[in-house]
């Protein structure tokens, strides 16, 4: 997009079957400048979905024929990364586990608030897209995060599980610096600082790297000397 440019217009795909129910959400949406394509049943969204793409997807798990767990799984089979909000008078845990496990990015239980169902599309919205979902990708590399496999050029990376912990990590902040202070607390877990981390983590990101930077590839991975690691964003 050139400079003065205004970005288009949000596209996105609001499932649900009841009438009145829809065309409500429909209204509040449009009211955003938003595009909205409707359906009213798990085929006609999958119809939708093999059409065109969208840059979200509202998506109700009650539907009349496949229902919205189904959606998802032909949504996701299709190696998409929309970020999708699943709607559902479900609210027990395991209901919400399933729902996020098939591939949605966020659950609301029904009833909501307009306002919050706003809120939480804003906030998909604003993921860059390759961070959010099952695949993520950074040039010729890419992490099927639930099934905990890389791949590179085509070629299967071997990874141990922390490897793995550590390289989805920096793809979910693809082009922003990592400090060890932030895999300390988010991938190892440690609620305070323990700088007899430091030379493990420096240990493991070498290790990574060699596995990911494929010799003759460019180079995905890079030290900030005394400040972290990046992957993707401007690279040497």
């Amino acid at each position: 997009m050139a400079p003065g440019d205004t970005p288009a217009a949000p596209h996105v795909l609001l499932v649900e079957d009841e009438a009145k129910t829809r065309e409500s959400l429909r209204e509040g949406l449009a009211l955003e400048g938003w595009k909205v394509t409707q359906a009213a049943s798990g085929t006609e969204a999958m119809q939708g979905i093999g059409r065109e793409n969208f840059d979200l997807i509202v998506l109700d798990w009650m539907l009349p024929d496949q229902d919205g767990i189904e959606v998802l799984k032909f949504l996701r089979g299709t190696g998409r990364i929309t970020p999708v909000l699943m709607l559902t008078a479900r609210s027990t845990l395991n209901d919400r586990v399933v729902g996020l496990d098939s591939g949605a990015d966020d659950y609301l239980p029904k009833p909501f608030a307009f306002a919050e169902l706003l809120a939480r599309c804003r906030a998909l919205l604003r993921r860059p897209a390759w961070s959010s979902g099952r695949l993520l990708h950074c040039g010729d590399l890419q992490l099927d995060t639930r099934a905990r496999v890389a791949v590179r050029a085509g070629r299967e990376i071997p990874l141990t599980p922390r490897e793995v912990d550590v390289l989805e990590y920096l793809l979910r902040n693809q082009g922003q610096t990592v400090t060890r202070e932030m895999l300390e607390r988010d991938v190892w877990k440690q609620p305070h600082r323990l700088t007899s981390l430091d030379n493990v983590i420096d240990v493991q990101m070498m290790r990574l790297r060699k596995k990911v930077d494929l010799e003759g590839a460019p180079r995905l991975i890079q030290t900030l000397r005394g400040v972290g690691y990046q992957i993707g964003g401007s690279l040497d």
